[in-house]
């Protein structure tokens, strides 16, 4: 424990639109999900496995089979800085796009770090502080998820430590300098502060990083530090449960606004976080309520996990260091083009995802880099926002399945718009000279 006084809550009122608990899919499943299973004994792991890397709160919520968490009141506190997000009726791009379909877009780019990310990295620091753990590492992809946990550490009085995919390092620069104004280091990933990152260099020196290499230094770097955690930005359990506070929002503002769900819901597809958190609390409804909403996972073609990849365990990592998950994956040694959606680069897909995948709660589609910035400047040029190029993948499904007829007239179509792309322009300009 530790006399932490960030870690207390203040005890103002709360808007009651913001959830209270968290939801949690693997309660509702008709078929368990495939355990963890320990990397050196192949056995299905135990709370004591992920001690090294994981805050004792972290892991109830891993292992949890339990409907609907309860939220800290301290997270939800800190959540009130930028819940609940708004969920917006796109009319300008339904009238640009001809359609009776009713189009409504969950907006998370009005977070600090722009993005959805803070919802898991404020409760995974919180966890991690509670238990007086002083220093968190994580690994980040185009840098939303690095410039989040960076912010929730200097909010809960934490050091934070991120290795960026290298590509992304270089082609981002304004994220690392967003991370170190929160007061994180920021390295380039493969780095030679790590075991991991040397001997990747000295095999490829020329690699553009992969989200798997970067995994591998965060938690060599992670247990080597009794005072140190690790914190992952997507893929595990507890990280699609606090981002559930996504979907949760969305039903209710959807009921608000006289609407019965949705028929269709699209969320882009990397390591499943930002689609687990929107999708599973409708897919929750589907298996409880007999209800028949369509969610579509939506990936780059450069990293197509769930429509190329095998279901099969696979590490985490490209080092071998996380626990073997069931999973779609590419091969935990797979490295994707250096495209612009550095969020969506990682070889495998969530668990918790990949299973509702695998037992047909879901569908998914892979679209090409170029396909999905058309998108999001369509999008831009009718409703203002400029998406993430991560959420264009989403836009992109959305356009994809309404200029097909495959979201027939007056459907509902959400889409999980999961950050904005300000710090992203310059894809966007590289994008609009050709």
């Amino acid at each position: 424990m530790t006399d932490n006084p960030r870690i207390q809550p203040l005890g103002f009122p709360i808007d009651n639109h913001i959830p209270a608990r968290w939801y949690n899919l693997a309660a509702d499943f008709p078929e368990p999900m495939p355990p963890y299973l320990n990397p050196q004994t192949r056995e299905p792991i135990t709370a004591k496995d992920l001690e090294p890397l994981f805050a004792p709160g972290l892991i109830e919520l891993e292992m949890s089979k339990e409907r609907y968490i309860d939220i800290p009141q301290r997270v939800r506190e800190l959540y009130t800085n930028f819940r609940p997000a708004p969920l917006y009726r796109a009319h300008n791009l339904e009238q640009e796009l001809g359609t009776k379909c009713r189009i409504y877009y969950k907006y998370e780019g009005n977070s600090p770090a722009g993005s959805h990310k803070p919802n898991s990295a404020l409760a995974q620091a919180y966890y991690n502080a509670v238990a007086g753990i002083k220093r968190l590492t994580t690994e980040t992809g185009a840098g939303q998820w690095g410039a989040s946990l960076a912010m929730a550490c200097s909010m809960l009085g934490m050091d934070c430590e991120v290795w960026q995919v290298r590509s992304s390092y270089d082609q981002k620069p304004y994220r690392r300098m967003q991370m170190e104004t929160y007061g994180a280091k920021c390295w380039s990933s493969p780095s030679d502060r790590t075991e991991a990152g040397r001997r990747i260099q000295a095999e490829n020196p020329d690699t553009s990083g992969s989200l798997g290499m970067a995994i591998s230094e965060a938690v060599e770097s992670a247990v080597s530090d009794p005072q140190a955690h690790y914190a992952l930005g997507s893929v595990m359990n507890q990280v699609i449960i606090h981002q559930t506070v996504i979907g949760l929002e969305a039903q209710a503002q959807l009921a608000k606004a006289g609407e019965s769900g949705a028929d269709f819901i699209f969320g882009c597809a990397g390591g499943g976080s930002n689609l687990g958190g929107l999708a599973t609390p409708f897919i929750g409804e589907n298996l409880r309520e007999g209800k028949n909403a369509r969610v579509v996972a939506c990936e780059p073609a450069a990293c197509p996990s769930l429509t190329q990849g095998e279901y099969r365990y696979d590490f985490g990592d490209m080092s071998g260091l996380t626990p073997l998950m069931k999973m779609y994956t590419l091969g935990h040694e797979f490295v994707p083009d250096p495209i612009h959606a550095g969020g969506l680069r990682y070889h495998g897909m969530a668990p918790m995802v990949s299973h509702a995948y695998h037992l047909g709660l879901m569908e998914a589609r892979a679209y090409p880099q170029e396909q999905t910035f058309a998108a999001g400047l369509e999008f831009a040029r009718a409703e203002g926002i400029i998406p993430a190029p991560e959420s264009t993948h989403a836009i992109t499904g959305a356009l994809d399945f309404i200029r097909s007829g495959e979201a027939g007239d007056d459907q509902v179509v959400l889409i999980g718009l999961s950050g904005n792309g300000v710090l992203d322009l310059a894809a966007y300009h590289q994008v609009l000279k050709k």
